[in-house]
């Protein structure tokens, strides 16, 4: 009997293990999501970047927005190796390998009033990374939300000769 139970309770730990098949399914519907960029519009993406950190989220309110804004077009699809390539081209300060950039969506609060932030990813110029490859639309952003993008360069560490 007691080896009978013990079975029994090893069986129901696999089969709460094994995933809802609507939850699985919904995941990979994000994962896979694409957009016809032939045939659909691209929206514009507000992108806010600041060097070192994040701004705080007090910089943004209806009435003002951090000044250093970048106007991207682009699609939900959008990974955040392709936004890390567009900052590069208008930032020249970017471009060197092993700068980090974080990214964060920024999207309006409607129960406490104000903006919240939430974590996006992160990639490394010169490197590929885990987040490379993750969408706006895997990450439920939203047309009208803003980007925040935490910019780390690394200091020069050329060979001291």
């Amino acid at each position: 009997p007691q080896q009978k139970d013990r079975k029994m309770a090893a069986n129901s730990r696999l089969e709460s293990k094994v995933e809802n098949p609507k939850e699985s399914e919904a995941n990979e519907s994000l994962l896979n999501y694409t957009v016809d960029r032939e045939k659909t519009c691209p929206m514009l993406l507000r992108v806010f970047c600041n060097m070192g950190r994040h701004h705080r989220l007090e910089e943004f309110s209806r009435n003002s927005l951090p000044s250093n804004e970048l106007q991207v077009y682009t699609w939900l699809d959008c990974t955040l190796r392709e936004l890390m390539s567009l900052i590069r081209e208008v930032n020249p300060e970017t471009r060197q390998k092993g700068t980090l950039f974080s990214f964060s969506t920024v999207y309006p609060d409607p129960r406490r009033g104000g903006y919240r932030m939430k974590d996006l990813g992160q990639t490394c110029s010169g490197r590929k990374g885990s987040d490379d490859s993750i969408s706006l639309y895997s990450r439920k952003f939203q047309i009208g939300d803003f980007v925040d993008v935490s910019v780390s360069i690394r200091p020069n560490r050329g060979r001291p000769y």
